[in-house]
């Protein structure tokens, strides 16, 4: 008698998951500071009788919350993360659609006299030669994982210096406090244009080295390591991303506003 309990309530579970009309999707902020969720999740919702749950965080945040089960997606830009969600069996069908660029941006004044044709590692090592202000995001989001890889490659850990200080926040309120104190802050450059009206204190400097990529892509969580993750709803939402109607959105979203798209398409 308690098999066939035991059955049914795991049938039941199986049903009411299956059925389930809410998908989560953790997601790192710039896609939500950008607008671009807000252009693209209504067409989805309309288009399968979704509800979606935004969770916008830094994407290390976000990887937490997978490897949790919180989240039924993910929507992320730190490569070497997402490889290695995918490597310990929490993340599935990972999958790279778009891009930006990190953008170094920094004060009018320019105290560590970066030029614009300077390689990023080069930069660097003048703000810290110059103990000029950086104001860092401090969160483990995919922006600042890049920005401690350059760093890294100088052999310098800035943490606990006075020129250095971490907001502990998102992209877009990062970039509101480097442009009141007059730091230097690396972000992703689709944040920075959409901002830029409000940002009159900094200038783009450095956003053409190769290094500066910013490859965003989407990852289902693992149903096999938690059984109330939505992955019919991720199924869907990754067909969606991967849409002919979606693409199209991607190719021109900004254009019109800002003069030239905020971000760019992955080839197939």
């Amino acid at each position: 008698m308690s098999l066939i309990f035991l059955f049914l309530t795991f049938l039941f579970s199986k049903i009411s998951y299956s059925s389930n009309k809410t998908l989560i999707l953790g997601t790192t902020t710039s896609v939500q500071d950008t607008g671009f969720l807000d252009k693209i999740i209504p067409v989805f919702e309309k288009k399968t009788g979704y509800f979606v749950k935004t969770i916008a965080v830094g994407t290390g945040q976000a990887i937490a919350l997978g490897k949790k089960g919180e989240v039924d997606i993910l929507l992320i830009h730190a490569p070497e993360e997402e490889l290695k969600l995918v490597k310990e069996g929490y993340g599935l069908n990972r999958k790279t659609f778009m891009y930006n660029t990190f953008i170094l941006l920094g004060p009018k004044s320019n105290p560590a006299k970066i030029k614009k044709d300077m390689d990023i590692v080069e930069a660097f090592k003048k703000i810290a030669k110059n103990r000029s202000l950086f104001i860092s995001r401090g969160d483990n989001s995919g922006t600042h994982l890049k920005e401690l890889s350059i760093w890294n490659k100088i052999g310098i850990n800035p943490s606990g210096e006075k020129w250095y200080q971490e907001t502990g926040t998102g992209m877009g309120q990062t970039l509101l406090i480097a442009n009141e104190k007059d730091g230097y802050t690396l972000s992703d450059k689709s944040t920075y244009i959409a901002l830029k009206k409000t940002l009159i204190n900094l200038n783009p400097l450095i956003e053409h080295d190769p290094f500066l990529k910013n490859y965003y892509s989407i990852v289902e969580i693992n149903p096999e390591k938690f059984l109330k993750v939505n992955n019919r709803g991720a199924k869907l939402f990754i067909d969606f991303i991967n849409s002919i109607e979606v693409r199209e959105i991607i190719k021109y979203y900004g254009k019109k506003e800002y003069g030239e798209p905020l971000f760019y398409l992955v080839d197939k």
